[in-house]
């Protein structure tokens, strides 16, 4: 796949990205997965401090030490912020510039690298004081530690409120969007990412495998629809529908760790969905669509 800009301001990146947020500390061959996905042109993956019950960033740290593929050859993101439990006693945010700073040298440490290619911020703690969370931020990029800086499901208001706290560029913002939630489309989301010239990351791009699964009302329309179409493109639903991220103009942000979805998606960028088969699948997503003129 040929590798695109994340935003004005970001790095070169692959159309696809791998993350690991549905990974537990005893699930998934991590070398497996990782050279599979650098097989299939995947160079940019995904992390938090808190995968995989804060194990993953560990184990990818151990397959990089291998050294079957060089660190620039890679792109890494790294996030923090949500707390869960068991770790914690209670499920909290917490984006203090004190816990940024942890979480970072956490990370490299982990990761077995000496910079973060995009650091994230994972939610935003109303809490922080966010001229030392900006503060934080800043500082680590001018150490080299951090390349880049994004956010993770925050919300308009939250992403306007740390620019104007920042000297640096946002370049990243992760949001949930699927053919299953499509809120981003009209709560401003993803207009705003747009308008900031960033390339939205659609976390969940196949809906946890409910699109393929789901025996609710909502998937088993679609499903139909989406077979439907599938058919007119030799394709697999789930290629389609990541199809149609992929004409919104995201970048979807792959987390199973079955072989063939992985496949799947990859192959989505194959397709070219007609301009009428994207509305249809939205429409067939939602009981009804409103397109003003």
């Amino acid at each position: 796949m040929n590798k695109v800009y994340l935003s004005d301001a970001g790095p070169k990146v692959s159309p696809a990205m791998y993350g690991f947020w549905r990974w537990t500390a005893e699930q998934g061959n991590m070398e497996q997965i990782v050279n599979l996905c650098l097989e299939l042109g995947i160079n940019t993956f995904d992390h938090a401090d808190r995968y995989g019950d804060y194990t993953c960033e560990k184990r990818f740290g151990e397959v990089l030490a291998k050294q079957s593929f060089k660190r620039s050859d890679i792109v890494l993101f790294s996030k923090c912020g949500v707390n869960p439990t068991p770790q914690f006693r209670v499920n909290h945010v917490n984006t203090s510039a004190e816990h940024i700073t942890k979480s970072v040298e956490n990370s490299l440490r982990n990761l077995q690298t000496d910079y973060l290619d995009v650091f994230l911020l994972d939610q935003l703690d109303p809490l922080s004081d966010l001229e030392a969370t900006a503060h934080a931020l800043e500082k680590l990029k001018s150490a080299g530690k951090v390349k880049n800086i994004g956010v993770s499901d925050f919300s308009v208001h939250q992403h306007q409120l740390l620019v104007s706290y920042l000297n640096i560029p946002i370049v990243s913002s992760h949001i949930d969007l699927n053919l299953l939630n499509t809120t981003t489309l009209d709560n401003g989301a993803l207009d705003y990412i747009k308008q900031k010239y960033m390339r939205p990351l659609a976390t969940s791009p196949l809906a946890g495998g409910r699109i393929e699964h789901g025996t609710d009302e909502r998937a088993l329309k679609l499903r139909k629809k989406l077979n439907e179409i599938a058919a007119k493109y030799n394709a697999n639903i789930e290629s389609i529908a990541v199809a149609w991220l992929v004409k919104l103009g995201a970048l979807p942000l792959i987390g199973t760790l079955e072989e063939n979805r992985i496949r799947n998606i990859v192959n989505s960028f194959q397709i070219n969905l007609d301009h009428e088969d994207w509305y249809d699948l939205l429409q067939a997503s939602r009981a009804t669509v409103d397109i003003r003129s």
